[in-house]
């Protein structure tokens, strides 16, 4: 699939938020065409030694079936930084998108889109880079402040940072810990919130960012284990 090349990824942290401020006034908070919506993906990412990999599974709507699973590894090169995970895991991430056959329709982060302090969290700048609709759904927040939505499936309240909307906590199962929703590109916050709770199983976390966390996690421990056994041997 096509993937734009935005940037290089030889920087160091003054320079990833020079890229961030740069890049921040591209995003799109546009209406997502639902009618054309056929595939979603999730992806997530975790450090299996000197190297991180990443996971991308492809689902369909609207009956959220498993139709194709790929996987990427980059070399882990840039620190943990807080504001600055999408250039930790951005590598990793696009070599699994570039291995994927079938082109989704919209993308599903476990991390934040604008709800970040310079309004480009890992969400946004993946749509950015896919330039495809995203959307950040994130387990806990970076910026703002937002009430406690309702105990319901489909309650939520206004995530606010310095005056400005930037996402929705948002209740995607009974009585269980809300997320963080927030725009990565190319998708309304209230079309974002749609996409979340139809990309739902019954899990807090929607289906296609829940099962590549499950994936991306079961590999790294198999790389990490592979690595232990190298080295005893």
């Amino acid at each position: 699939m096509r993937i734009r090349q935005l940037h290089g990824w030889a920087l160091d942290p003054a320079e990833a938020r020079g890229i961030q401020d740069r890049l921040r006034g591209r995003v799109l908070s546009r209406p997502l065409d639902w009618k054309r919506l056929r595939l979603v993906a999730g992806c997530d990412a975790a450090i299996a030694g000197a190297e991180l990999h990443a996971a991308v599974v492809v689902l369909a709507l609207p009956s959220l079936e498993v139709v194709e699973r790929r996987e990427g590894s980059a070399p882990l090169r840039f620190p943990y930084v807080p504001g600055l995970l999408s250039f930790r895991e951005i590598p990793a991430l696009l070599a699994a998108f570039g291995a994927l056959h079938r082109r989704p329709d919209a993308v599903l982060c476990d991390g934040q889109g604008i709800a970040h302090p310079r309004r480009l969290g890992l969400a946004s700048h993946l749509g950015l880079i896919l330039d495809l609709p995203c959307v950040g759904v994130a387990k806990s927040r970076l910026v703002g402040e937002a009430r406690e939505p309702g105990p319901r499936r489909g309650s939520a309240t206004r995530l606010v940072d310095r005056g400005e909307v930037v996402g929705r906590l948002l209740r995607t199962r009974d009585r269980v810990r809300p997320v963080y929703v927030s725009i990565g590109h190319r998708i309304t916050l209230p079309d974002a919130v749609r996409l979340v709770l139809r990309c739902g199983a019954g899990y807090r976390l929607p289906e296609p960012t829940r099962l590549a966390d499950r994936w991306v996690g079961l590999r790294a421990r198999e790389r990490r284990q592979a690595v232990r056994s190298d080295a005893i041997d």
